[in-house]
């Protein structure tokens, strides 16, 4: 089999190396971890929202190098596309990769608030109104999505990309004591179920390395 490399960045705060790591479990890629020192310039830009692109994740499967979540999802439904990581319906598929798309590109407020912190957690936290306006937008992607394809998960019964895509976001809620309503609240609670999830926050909790902007108090 050929080895793969999969290049991160600090499990704690890196919402997009999770969304590779979540990818490639979901495709049944073993992939060898590279950690970045929260120091390297380029998790750093990650990290804190320093560009506008960013070279972490990196998979790098035999002589092929892929960054960009996107771009990795996408490589992975080649190469694996028994994995189910888009749903079978061409309608569905479409769907899934319009939300994946608009997690991708969007939501800067919320980012910018309510940055990942899986070892912190801020009950009450006051979440400012441009923030808000990204949260409502999930929650209707969510709800939509859960009425139309019937949960638990965003499109039906299996995990795909999309919920790799939003897992992040629902660590965010539960950090930051987000109200939801029922609906997206019992997603979020699907989510955590997730055991791949669980296994990268147990491993998230004993890092080390601590990112002082992002541990500032709210």
């Amino acid at each position: 089999m050929t080895a793969a490399t999969l290049t991160i960045s600090s499990k704690n705060y890196s919402s997009w190396s999770l969304r590779g790591w979540l990818l490639c479990q979901m495709a049944g890629l073993a992939v060898e971890e590279r950690m970045l020192s929260v120091d390297d310039p380029s998790a750093r830009a990650e990290l804190l929202l320093l560009s506008p692109s960013f070279l972490v994740p990196c998979l790098t499967h035999g002589e092929i190098k892929v960054w960009d979540t996107l771009a990795i999802a996408a490589y992975l439904d080649e190469i694996n596309p028994q994995a189910g990581l888009l749903p079978k319906d061409a309608k569905a598929r479409a769907h899934c990769r319009a939300i994946c798309g608009e997690m991708h590109s969007g939501f800067a407020n919320l980012r910018s608030a309510l940055p990942m912190n899986l070892k912190a957690h801020y009950p009450g936290f006051k979440v400012w109104a441009g923030a808000q306006a990204d949260i409502d937008r999930v929650t209707e992607i969510w709800r939509d999505c859960l009425e139309t394809y019937g949960g638990p998960y965003l499109f039906g019964d299996r995990l795909t990309m999309a919920d790799a895509m939003y897992a992040p976001v629902c660590l965010r809620f539960l950090t930051y004591d987000v109200p939801l309503d029922s609906v997206s609240r019992a997603y979020c609670q699907a989510i955590a179920q997730w055991p791949a999830l669980k296994n990268w926050i147990e491993a998230a909790k004993s890092e080390p390395e601590e990112l002082e902007e992002l541990d500032a108090e709210f």
